[in-house]
């Protein structure tokens, strides 16, 4: 979702203009390349565990019954555990804990399985003095394949007595047969654990990532947008302490058209190598509308008048409509039709060009041809030229300076907020651009790039585990 809202940041670089990508002009621009370096608090998934990981355990029905090792030996227990200690150092979790144990036990004669005396009275170890204490702990290194396989090799750390278990029936030292004990069953949930999450096949909900990116959506008012994503890479997870952090990437072609396109499904590919993080260039097709582009004009040239006066020549033109188009050479159009002393039409022909010095698209290299019924006018075509060339170029004209400082401060307005709770977003949009301009039977069609650089950060996660 985030990625999603990251290129439709950029796709408002430009939108005085009305944009349409057409689907001749897609293999034609250069993928975008999208970095978002992604930093997760892991401090509510380590939350979650510790409401999730039971804090006592006891022998079998504790208090009242007994585990019998053998004919000879009997106990029962009660096991606490200290608040789960988790850290994340590159792609090393360490979980550990201390235990706080109590253990009863009653010892008798037996001879093979036969009872050769009753019960001892029960000796206790961890009641009438502090509760005995071990430290316990865990370690799993993880990897990300490129198909999507999560790899997880978990070890254990031997269990590190803390102080000494002395029964009295055997009035000897056995915090090593405690400990032995508890290797053992350590030992099981770490291969179950292993079994259960050492390898992990992310691939079918990386699919469906996939096919939500390549979802068209609606942008009201404008048109709708796909994002045509080609490839995914994604670096190597590393962690610190509390923060998890991810660079993922997406190579893509998002384009905007005014009729929806019919959503493609392919499968997801692996991923690539990682490209250098930390920013976002997104190259984009806009088309500057004809007839858009007239009504502007109109309003700055309509009802403007030319005083053609010069010697014995002294008459005037108004201009009564101009409509932009291009021709047949690839080039801009622009019909003036005129009345006053003469009636008429003059058609000038130019290229659009961008000038980044002054961030202005204008008309270049005008020459036009003039049509009317008037001997005279024809005659002196050049003080016609001469009197409204400059006007054209002034009235077809589009300044983006202070667009792009507007459309800069609304983008780092928004790229500087919390999305949704939990979900901010850090950065800023470093270079506005218009790469080329070229006249099109339909429209005039601006390449244009936005760059800048982003950071998310994701202090609550929602993983939809209830306890």
């Amino acid at each position: 979702m985030y990625l999603k809202r990251l290129i439709l940041f950029s796709f408002i670089c430009l939108p005085a203009l009305y944009v349409s990508a057409q689907k001749s002009g897609i293999d034609s621009l250069p993928e975008s390349q999208i970095d978002i370096p992604i930093n997760i608090n892991l401090k509510p998934i380590f939350a979650l565990a510790e409401r999730n990981v039971d804090k006592e355990f006891s022998s079998p029905n504790y208090p009242d019954g007994w585990v019998q090792a053998d004919c000879a030996t009997r106990f029962k227990y009660h096991f606490r555990r200290s608040p789960l200690r988790m850290t994340m150092h590159g792609t090393l979790l360490d979980l550990s804990f201390t235990g706080f144990y109590q253990i009863v036990g009653s010892t008798r004669l037996c001879s093979g399985s036969t009872v050769l005396s009753p019960w001892s009275p029960g000796c206790k170890c961890g009641f009438d003095e502090p509760e005995r204490r071990v430290d316990i702990g865990f370690k799993s290194r993880f990897s990300l394949k490129p198909n999507y396989l999560l790899q997880t090799v978990i070890t254990r750390s031997e269990p590190i007595p803390r102080d000494k278990c002395e029964v009295c029936f055997w009035g000897l030292d056995v915090t090593k047969d405690v400990v032995n004990g508890l290797t053992a069953e350590l030992e099981a949930s770490r291969k179950a654990m292993q079994d259960s999450f050492g390898l992990f096949n992310l691939r079918p909900y990386l699919q469906q990532a996939w096919n939500m990116l390549n979802q068209t959506y609606t942008i009201p008012g404008i048109g709708y947008f796909s994002l045509h994503p080609k490839s995914l890479r994604m670096q190597n997870i590393n962690a610190k302490n509390d923060m998890l952090n991810i660079n993922i990437g997406i190579s893509a072609i998002p384009v905007v058209t005014f009729q929806k396109e019919v959503t493609k499904t392919s499968s997801v590919p692996d991923l690539t190598p990682t490209a250098t993080p930390g920013g976002f260039s997104v190259f984009l097709e806009a088309a500057l509308q004809y007839d858009s582009l007239s009504r502007v004009v109109n309003g700055y040239m309509a009802g403007k008048r030319f005083d053609l006066s010069e010697g014995l020549f002294a008459k005037h033109i108004i201009v009564k409509e101009v409509t932009v188009a291009s021709n047949n050479q690839g080039r801009m159009l622009i019909k003036v039709d005129f009345t006053g002393s003469f009636n008429g039409t003059a058609f000038f022909t130019g290229n659009p060009v961008y000038t980044a010095a002054t961030k202005t698209i204008e008309v270049q290299d005008l020459d036009y041809d003039l049509q009317t019924k008037n001997v005279l006018l024809k005659t002196a075509k050049w003080l016609f030229a001469g009197k409204i060339e400059d006007e054209l170029k002034k009235g077809t004209a589009i300044n983006l300076t202070s667009y792009f400082e507007t459309a800069q401060s609304s983008l780092n307005a928004y790229l500087n907020k919390e999305w949704t709770k939990g979900i901010k977003g850090s950065g800023s949009v470093k270079e506005l651009k218009v790469i080329s301009v070229e006249p099109l039977p339909q429209h005039i069609l601006i390449k244009t790039s936005c760059a800048g650089a982003l950071s998310v950060q994701v202090t609550q996660i929602d993983l939809g585990l209830k306890r």
